[in-house]
Parts: C-alpha cells; structure tokens; sequence
C-alpha cells in the first residue's frame, strides 16, 4: 500500500507582470528572464508541485484571462505572480477578482546584485520589480485578497522552501475540496467538542461529510475475501513486530482485524472518501472496535481517521497527510492523556484507545498486539502499540465557534518517554509544548481548543499558517514567545476580525 501522490499532475502557474509600454524586445527579455527563474525553482527539488510559466500579462483582458482560466483547471492547485516591470495595478483587478485559486505573491527581481559600475536606464527600465511588487500588492491589499508574500532572490534556498511550503498547503486546500469524509455512526453522545456544522464546513473547506449506516460496513465485512485478508496479514509481518500469539491461538482474531481493515477500505475507495470515523457506541455487529485498521488509513494510505465521531480531527488529519507528502514524518489523530507537571520536567502525553497512528514516526518497530478493551463491547481489539519518535512537531485542532470554524495550533518538541510504558497498551507520543506547559494549557482552555487534535510532524507552522490565509478561518498560534495575558488579548482581537471580516 502507498499513498496516491496528491501531487501528480497538479501545477502551479506562474503570471509575471508588464505591460505594453515597453516594447517587444524589453518584454522578450522579461519571458526569458522569468523563464530562467522559473526553471530554477523547479529544479530545487523543495517545491512538490510543478511550476508552468504563462505568456508575460499586458493588459486586463489578459489577466482576467489568465486568472479565469487558472481558475477552472482542476489540476491547477495555486497562482504564482511576480511583476518583473511596472504593471499598473488597475488591469489586474477583473482579473484577481475571478481568481478562486491560492495566490502567492513573490517579490523578487533576475539580478542579485546592483549592477553598480554599468547600471543605466534601459536596465532601470527593465527592472522595475522593487516598485512594481508594491502596486500589484496594493491591489490585492485593497480587493482584500489573501495572499501569502514571500521575499527575496529567488536563488535564495529560502525562497524555494517558502514557496514549497506553501504549495502544500496549496495542495491541502485542494485536498479539502475535494474531500469525502465517511461516518460509520454518529458522535459519541453528550460530546460537545466534537459536534459542528456539516453544512458550513462543506462551505468553508469543501469537505462533503456524510453518515454511512454501521450495517453496511457489516455487509462490506461479509464479503470481503480471504485472499485480501491474508495480503493484509503479510503486510503486517513485513512492517509490524506481531504478538506470537496473533499467529498461533489468536490467529482468528487478528484475521477478524485484518478483515475489518479491508472492509473499511473497501467501502472507502468504491465511495471515493479520503477521510472517515467511527464510534465505539455504534459497532452493530462489527466483531471488534477497529484498531490497526483505523491506526493504518494515515500511515498507508494517506486518509484523515478519527474516533467517537470526530469528522473536523479526521478533516485535519487529512489534510495533514497531504500536506506532508514526500517528507519524514506524517499526520496522527492524537489525544491529551496527562500531564507531568514535576518542576522543570513538564510534559504532556497523548494518545487514544487505539487509533494514534505510526505517521507520525516510532522509536520502535510497532508492535502489533491483542489486549483487552471494555470500551465497545466488542471482543479484544488488535492494535499498533509504539512510542512517538522525537522531533518537533504541532498539534492543531478544529472547533465550531458557531459563526465559525477556529484552528488552534501549538508548537511541540515530542520527546522519548522517561519510563518504559510497559503496562500501556496502545500507542502514544509524549511532548514538551511550547513556551511550556502552564501556559500552553492555560492558552489552549481560553481558545476552546478540543482534546482531539492532529498532530504533524512532517509539516510545521507555516503551513497550517498557509492553509488558513487559503481557507480564510482564523487560526490562533501558541509559540514560545506566547504570554497567557498577551494570548487572550490577541484572541479577542481575532474574534472580533473574524467576525466582521467573514468572507465567505
């Protein structure tokens, strides 16, 4: 199993700015130039997504065109533009307008340096990029249009990792709108965190959320077949340290496991969902509450998996493991258990019953092993049991502030445990959050931030910061600069923005 390349086939388009007044062979020059750019970004090897340069923008037609068309390319996931002369501002804005795509502005110019001793005025003519970025970003400012900015040479590493960056969150975006969530049963009851509003997030992100009837993934279980069991079953010896008694006299259940695994995939790929959830409270009569199924849908193929009914957890996870294609590391439903709040030593641990995912990264080989679980009433459920590896990380969450959606989002450093865990049957990751943990706490209680969050550890802030300018929901940081006193007083400040300033 592999996850689908969420970048194949996708472009991103590149504009650069002119205009007539300079003749042909200056806008010769600006093709070739840009041209010359663009092939360098492309063969960085920091951005996922294929950069296409589009004939020099003149006029207004030409912009709105070049916008229209941006716009209805399903393979195209973002818009690149740059002004390499003076491009009067007023012929792009039908153009911005239009534009429904992820706008990247980059401010740069082709030389790196002053050409001091024979700079004359056809090159000034030439490269007007220092004032022709400040009209172009002007317009955008003024049609209040949410671009990312970056600057600098574009030979500049920083600029690619930038711009790669953002292109993942380009490709999240993209991810999201076209995303299908499967819910096999409703919330856990009396949840409140977990609840939302389906129809606003189909509005806001694009994900269609819908409920599948549990008795249907019973029905897809009954006709799975051995063959794909038993493929499953070697896939888990390849990858997983497997209890012994898995393969000896608790063969059946670890088949049973296996056989829901194939299920849950089967339902989802023949309804093109790329995000699910379950609830131990609704299993009608699944054998098992599933474990390494659900522990697999990030790791193997790339889908968002939540539990109790946490579609928004399951949306982000999602998002996540998008975003991060291609990198070490991946994305993980994940859950605060407890904290350790001996002096100086602070830290958090999270995990689940079952579902935290090796995506994220392990210290050890996984183990795949069988325990008790009185949680569902079901018979002993096979799980993955692994402690995350350390590395930095964010976890971030997603709640209904009934007007609007809020992300939430702390920088983690994910440490070793400083014990063996050995009576803890199931997976976990144990963290020192950002600036530390009183304050990260405190923080995360006044912005109603759920216990179910996505952890990543293949991409960071900036793009989940990306993501959210795209999407246009209001995400609240916790760094290590972060006070509690300073935090309230910005998230009041939010609020209020994002509540006048609701543009969807």
């Amino acid at each position: 199993m592999a996850m689908e390349n969420p970048f194949e086939g996708k472009e991103i388009w590149f504009g650069v700015g002119s205009q007539d007044l300079y003749g042909e062979e200056a806008l010769r020059q600006v093709a070739q130039q840009t041209g010359e750019m663009v092939d360098f970004l492309n063969n960085t090897g920091k951005i996922p997504a294929k950069i296409v340069l589009k004939p020099t923008l003149k006029s207004s037609d030409g912009v709105k065109a070049f916008m229209t068309e941006a716009s209805a390319n399903p393979n195209v996931i973002g818009v690149i533009t740059w002004c390499h002369t003076f491009s009067p501002a007023k012929m792009w804005i039908r153009g911005l307008e239009v534009l429904t795509k992820p706008l990247l502005q980059l401010a740069t110019q082709h030389h790196k340096e002053i050409p001091w001793e024979t700079i004359d005025m056809d090159f000034m003519n030439l490269n007007q990029a220092a004032h022709g970025d400040r009209e172009f970003g002007y317009i955008v400012s003024r049609l209040g249009i949410p671009r990312k900015i970056v600057v600098g040479h574009y030979t500049d590493p920083e600029v690619a990792e930038k711009v790669g960056t953002w292109a993942r969150a380009c490709a999240g975006w993209d991810a999201s709108q076209n995303m299908k969530v499967m819910r096999w049963g409703d919330n856990m009851r009396n949840v409140a965190v977990t609840e939302g509003d389906k129809t606003e997030a189909e509005r806001v992100f694009g994900a269609s959320i819908n409920t599948w009837a549990v008795n249907e993934l019973v029905a897809a279980y009954d006709k799975v077949k051995d063959d794909q069991v038993k493929a499953l079953i070697e896939d888990y010896k390849a990858k997983y340290d497997v209890a012994p008694e898995l393969l000896d006299s608790r063969y059946d259940e670890l088949f049973i496991a296996a056989k829901e695994e194939a299920a849950m995939v089967n339902m989802m790929r023949e309804n093109g969902c790329t995000a699910a959830v379950d609830n131990f409270e609704d299993l009608g009569a699944l054998p098992q509450l599933p474990g390494v199924g659900p522990q697999r849908f990030p790791s193997e193929y790339g889908w968002g998996f939540s539990a109790e009914g946490d579609w928004k957890t399951s949306v982000l996870v999602r998002i996540g493991a998008v975003m991060g294609y291609g990198l070490e590391g991946g994305a993980s439903l994940m859950e605060d258990y407890s904290y350790n709040f001996e002096p100086g030593n602070e830290l958090d641990m999270g995990s689940h019953m079952l579902e935290v995912s090796p995506a994220i990264g392990t210290i050890e080989k996984p183990k795949l092993a069988i325990y008790p679980l009185g949680i569902g009433g079901k018979s002993d459920p096979v799980r993955l049991v692994f402690s995350g590896k350390p590395t930095d990380a964010v976890v971030v969450s997603m709640a209904d502030e009934r007007e609007r959606f809020r992300l939430l989002m702390d920088e983690v450093t994910v440490v070793e445990p400083q014990g063996s865990l050995k009576e803890l049957p199931c997976a976990r990751a144990v963290w020192k959050p950002k600036p530390d943990l009183k304050t990260a706490v405190q923080c995360w209680i006044t912005a109603g931030g759920s216990h179910h969050t996505c952890m990543t550890t293949s991409v960071g802030r900036e793009a989940w910061e990306d993501f959210a300018r795209i999407a246009g929901v209001e995400l609240a940081v916790i760094d290590e600069n972060t006070t509690a006193r300073q935090f309230e007083k910005e998230l009041e400040i939010s609020e209020m923005y994002h509540r006048l300033n609701n543009r969807h």
